[in-house]
């Protein structure tokens, strides 16, 4: 290891940068999701190896400026009804969760030879989840706004505020020490959480819609007002004691009702991946390699309790709540890992004398294989239920009258047409074939989307088009026309072709109508073929297709004049 401090603050990000497109790289190549290779990154970077993140501070301010932007964009998709609907099972599930992890991980630590205040902090600092890379990861596959994405977004905010709340009782305990809280300290967080609630409420109802709508004459003020109303709120919402998450959350949350939350979403995307690099390098960084010590075994007991129970116990809640298995294993499959206000915990339980640095060591481990292990996990969820689903059957009541009940019950009727996938290009297929009288069942995994076209009047389910169950549940007798406009994501091995699995799902329930499905290029027209589609659809070159049907018709036969390459360069001269 070499001193880098006296290396400049811009060579070492750019170091960094180049690092980690050359990890990302050799990651890509070895099919690793990229998340890991970025926490790579940081244990590379970090004072375990080459010692070259120096900049600590501003990696870190990089990091949370991330954070506040990916929970800004999380909020600007919420719905208020949604967040209604599902707010009892996430209260129950992420209360639940943290309860029983707390009380079981105490026991194991006592069995594993702790003493009761060490079991105590490790018990608790088990609890927490990482939001920040569950929500990359559903993002990433798309599921942020299925069923069991809200549900898992739901009782992991319900589990920062848990985070707040240890935190302020852990300065509670160090009270006398210089910088610590009074016992009103938890009575003024709730008090100011409740100001700040009002105060969006009122942002919402009086000046939300206006702003936005005189920001948006111009696309980069728009863009930079995003950003700023994020980071103003995430600063708010740390300064008054219940987080950055929470407060960029509440600021996509009180632009979510305005009419350019799309635009402003799809011009942030690209800034929120590269700003999360540095929060995952800053995480890998934090992994100090030095503190392990010898305590292998039990890290990997606990954490094959976080992989194992944590999952276990949400299946089992949303289980009894009437949520069928698949839900509650997708659900359950978020917070199969510890979080970094893990690691931040139990070094302020260091810092008050509380815990010995064995203790940092051994949670240090638990995270840096749970983390890991659940990234991979959740990327390859749908085989992993797969794998694992006649063993779920016991946690599934025998009515999930919870989920029938946000699903929805199939129509009797016919229907001509089935579209799976109501987004921009499946709503538009829907709508046109609706026009011109054929009889429409719709299916997607968000439940807005569901809510949206009931409103409308048409036949609408919620469910997941790789689950073979559902698809199976259909009433495909009389339909005509099964189409899948759901978009192909480029996740190398995290998941099956999802298109695939629909088409063999059809073909196995009975189906012997006409299969079309969308496709983004030509990479995947020679698989989707094969398995069985009747019609792909690209709606790139057919909408250019059409454009120039189009122009040929406005202007028949010989008004339109093609002018050749070597034509064009004489008239440019």
């Amino acid at each position: 290891m070499f001193d880098a401090s006296s290396i400049p603050l811009f060579y070492q990000i750019a170091s960094l940068l180049v690092l980690a497109a050359s990890v990302g790289l050799v990651g890509l190549g070895l099919r690793q999701p990229l998340i890991v290779s970025y926490i790579v990154v940081g244990l590379i970077a970090g004072p375990s190896a080459l010692g070259i993140a120096e900049a600590g501070e501003h990696i870190e301010l990089l990091a949370e400026l991330g954070v506040a932007v990916l929970l800004f964009l999380v909020g600007l998709k919420l719905d208020v009804s949604l967040i209604r609907s599902v707010g009892p099972v996430a209260a129950a599930t992420g209360i639940g969760q943290v309860l029983f992890t707390a009380l079981a991980g105490f026991f194991i630590c006592l069995g594993l030879g702790f003493d009761w205040l060490t079991s105590l902090y490790v018990s608790v600092a088990l609890t927490f989840s990482s939001t920040i890379i569950i929500i990359k990861l559903l993002s990433d596959k798309g599921e942020i706004g299925s069923l069991h994405g809200r549900i898992a977004l739901g009782f992991l905010i319900v589990q920062d505020i848990v985070v707040v709340l240890a935190m302020v009782v852990l300065s509670a305990l160090g009270i006398g020490a210089e910088g610590q809280a009074s016992p009103f300290t938890l009575v003024a967080t709730v008090i100011s959480a409740v100001s700040l609630l009002i105060g969006i409420a009122l942002f919402i109802r009086y000046i939300a819609n206006p702003l936005v709508e005189r920001l948006a004459r111009s696309p980069e003020l728009l863009v930079s007002f995003a950003i700023g109303w994020a980071a103003f709120l995430a600063a708010l919402g740390d300064y008054l004691g219940f987080g950055k998450e929470l407060g960029g959350l509440l600021a996509g949350v009180s632009l979510a009702s305005t009419p350019f939350r799309e635009a402003m979403s799809t011009r942030l995307t690209s800034l929120r991946d590269f700003l999360l690099l540095f929060f995952f390098i800053a995480l890998g960084a934090r992994l100090d390699l030095n503190v392990l010590g010898g305590d292998v075994v039990p890290a990997l007991v606990l954490s094959l309790f976080v992989l194992i129970g944590n999952p276990l116990i949400v299946l089992i809640i949303m289980g009894g709540l009437g949520y069928r298995k698949r839900t509650g294993f997708l659900a359950g499959l978020t917070v199969a890992q510890i979080s970094e206000f893990s690691l931040i915990f139990i070094a302020m339980g260091l810092t008050l004398g509380h815990v010995e640095e064995r203790a940092v060591g051994l949670v240090t481990l638990v995270g840096l294989v749970t983390i890991a292990a659940s990234v991979y996990m959740i990327m390859y969820s749908h085989q992993l239920y797969n794998w694992l689903s006649p063993a779920l059957t016991p946690f599934e009541c025998g009515n999930p009258a919870r989920e029938t009940a946000e699903e929805g019950t199939p129509s009797q009727r016919k229907h001509d047409v089935i579209i799976f996938g109501m987004g921009r290009y499946g709503s538009a297929i829907l709508q046109l074939l609706r026009d011109r009288g054929f009889r429409i069942l719709g299916v997607d995994f968000s439940p807005v989307a569901v809510r949206r076209w009931r409103a409308e009047g048409v036949d609408s389910l919620y469910g997941d088009i790789g689950d073979p169950e559902f698809i199976s549940s259909l009433p495909v007798r009389d339909v005509r026309w099964a189409v899948c406009t759901i978009p192909e994501h480029d996740l190398g091995l995290a998941q099956t072709d999802s298109r695939v699995s629909l088409i063999q799902a059809l073909r196995s329930s009975g189906y012997r109508g006409r299969i079309a499905v969308s496709a983004t290029g030509e990479a995947s027209v020679e698989r989707l073929r094969e398995a069985g589609a009747d019609l792909i659809m690209i709606p790139f070159r057919d909408a250019a297709g059409q454009a120039v049907d189009l122009l040929m018709g406005e202007h028949p036969g010989s008004d339109i004049e093609i002018i050749e390459p070597e034509d064009q360069k004489e008239l440019a001269q």
